[in-house]
């Protein structure tokens, strides 16, 4: 392994809590996180997709990412798939070796892996726990094939080495042909296959450091008069083509992560969707700028000289929608295709906030998903940061905005579905909903949970209690099984520490009584042995049944409650 690589591999394990495995363990954590996300750009742990040693059937790493979420337990994703009219799916598998050059041999047994992972039936294969929710995610999936309104799954093969690629006619062959065996299965509309060698892995991990930027050129323009809190901004049309330089990565693929301050997602060729696309196809087309809205812009940086614009860290805040029917549109569309566009250089939250909340309000959006732009998140976010390096977690309050920043270990960042999850098990004792039905747990946004006037303290509690337990799980003193039943365990935590009821989420009594738990779950010892005893009471409730079946279910919580209560 070359110097640079290996740098960059340790300052991976350092920051995402994998430093204590072996190294060739480290380089499937990193191959897997560097990769994925040029797929997947939120906030993930290699974790969660990592399938580990014996019966991976020769993959290194499993993520499946249905409608822009990464998929890792087949109760999301059915409740996902029942919200939604279609599946816009991604299959990503990784196999990562050390080995300083690329092996024919071993890309045909990669590529034959995965394809058993598709055709082989339930039982069929020696697979471990995770290749087997893996799979039971895929049959869903494809249980549901009448919602592939946009075509079949995309298939993605990385075969990541710290070698060089350099075509070698032998080794392309392999590469092509395992393109055309998984084709020919039918079940994808596109199959990728992708030689990592040592110069790529040093790209992908830098990119997951650095903000997006783009170049341009933006001469039909207008300079809006000085606006407080404004850096700069403009008003004018930008062609489509031009447009879609913006919004596409190096492959030419949408790059989802610029929609997240879009609030609503891509709602597939509604009513409205259709009339633009329809528009696009017609030959009016020209007319497409008196006839769309536009699209709202938001960069943290911005350099103008002349017509040509460097655009650093930036957000497409309003026309998500728009955007993903030029981008189906792209092989049709052309110059005469204009799009209006406001473009606004700042870094004043209370700027940002406001245009999001605005351009966004022309239809319905639920109050839950303004949540990031609240007083009460940037109270949290704040609340975070004022514990000791020891103790500091950071709650990631906007998409990946620590990503750039130096020295934080990922490990302590704690996404909002993480924290909803583990707040909704400690606090609201509902661990059975924090996969199935979680949409139960987004509706109490604002009622339940991060309700304004709520005490911050039991929040960092929750967050603590999970940062703690995947520190178990990393270690490997708590076994894998245990992993269906972890809000469960925080849960039994809570108990366990405290057999009285929380005080309410208001009073000064709760921040005394959350002081004495996270006082016992920063002691390393104290920590891990109440997270494990608490473990062994849900061996004992559960009977050794951990299936999700048994686990997630409101039934079982009652039990694990009782048999706490009565625990000394």
């Amino acid at each position: 392994m070359d110097l640079i690589t290996k740098s960059l591999l340790e300052e991976f394990a350092r920051e995402h809590g994998v430093d204590a495995l072996p190294e060739e363990r480290q380089f499937e954590h990193f191959a897997s996180y560097i990769t994925v996300r040029r797929q997947y750009t939120e906030t993930f742990d290699s974790d969660e997709i990592v399938t580990g040693a014996g019966g991976d059937t020769g993959i290194d790493a499993i993520a499946i990412i249905v409608n822009g979420s990464l998929v890792t337990d087949t109760e999301s994703f059915v409740e996902l798939a029942d919200n939604t009219s279609s599946l816009d799916v991604t299959f990503v598998f990784v196999q990562a070796t050390r080995t300083s050059s690329f092996d024919g041999a071993k890309i045909g047994n990669f590529a034959y892996g995965v394809r058993s992972f598709f055709e082989a039936t339930a039982g069929e294969l020696v697979q471990n726990e995770m290749v087997q929710e893996a799979a039971a995610i895929k049959r869903a999936i494809y249980e549901r094939s009448s919602k592939f309104r946009r075509g079949n799954p995309t298939c993605c093969l990385y075969y990541v080495t710290t070698g060089r690629w350099t075509g070698d006619a032998n080794l392309e062959g392999r590469r092509v042909t395992a393109i055309a065996d998984l084709q020919a299965t039918q079940l994808f509309s596109e199959t990728k296959f992708y030689p990592i060698g040592a110069n790529e892995i040093q790209k992908l991990y830098r990119q997951t450091k650095n903000a997006i930027s783009r170049t341009f050129t933006f001469p039909n323009k207008t300079v809006v008069p000085e606006v407080q809190g404004v850096a700069q901004a403009y008003l004018g049309t930008l062609s489509a083509p031009d447009l879609l330089s913006i919004l596409k990565d190096d492959d030419g693929e949408l790059i989802g992560n610029l929609f997240y301050e879009n609030v609503r997602d891509w709602q597939d060729y509604n009513d409205v969707n259709s009339e633009i696309r329809a528009t696009l196809r017609s030959e009016i087309k020209n007319r497409f700028v008196l006839m769309n809205n536009g699209i709202t812009i938001i960069a943290r940086s911005l350099q103008p000289t002349g017509n040509r614009f460097v655009m650093e860290d930036f957000q497409v805040v309003n026309g998500c929608q728009t955007c993903h029917v030029l981008f189906d549109e792209r092989d049709t569309i052309d110059e005469s295709v204009a799009i209006p566009l406001r473009l606004i250089a700042t870094q004043d939250e209370g700027v940002i906030n406001s245009v999001i909340r605005a351009t966004n309000r022309q239809t319905e959006v639920k109050e839950e998903q303004f949540f990031a732009l609240t007083e009460f998140a940037k109270s949290l976010e704040e609340f975070f940061k004022t514990f000791p390096n020891g103790r500091k977690l950071y709650y990631e309050r906007r998409s990946r905005q620590y990503d750039s920043l130096i020295g934080i270990q990922k490990i302590r960042i704690v996404t909002p579905p993480n924290l909803i999850r583990a707040f909704a098990a400690m606090f609201l004792e509902e661990p059975h909903r924090t996969t199935r039905n979680y949409a139960a747990l987004r509706e109490k946004v604002g009622q339940e949970i991060f309700v304004e006037g709520h005490k911050l303290e039991p929040y960092y509690l929750s967050a603590w209690a999970l940062y703690r337990l995947e520190a178990l799980f990393r270690s490997g003193r708590l076994e894998a099984k245990y992993k269906p039943a972890r809000f469960h365990i925080l849960l039994a935590v809570r108990i366990l520490a405290n057999h009285a009821q929380p005080p309410r989420m208001n009073s000064h009594d709760m921040e005394t009584y959350c002081s004495a738990l996270t006082e016992s779950l920063c002691d390393t010892t104290r920590a891990d042995d109440l997270i494990l005893r608490a473990a062994r009471a849900i061996d004992d409730v559960a009977a050794g049944n951990f299936h999700r079946d048994n686990i997630r279910t409101e039934p079982f919580t009652k039990r694990v409650i009782a048999y706490c209560q009565l625990e000394v």
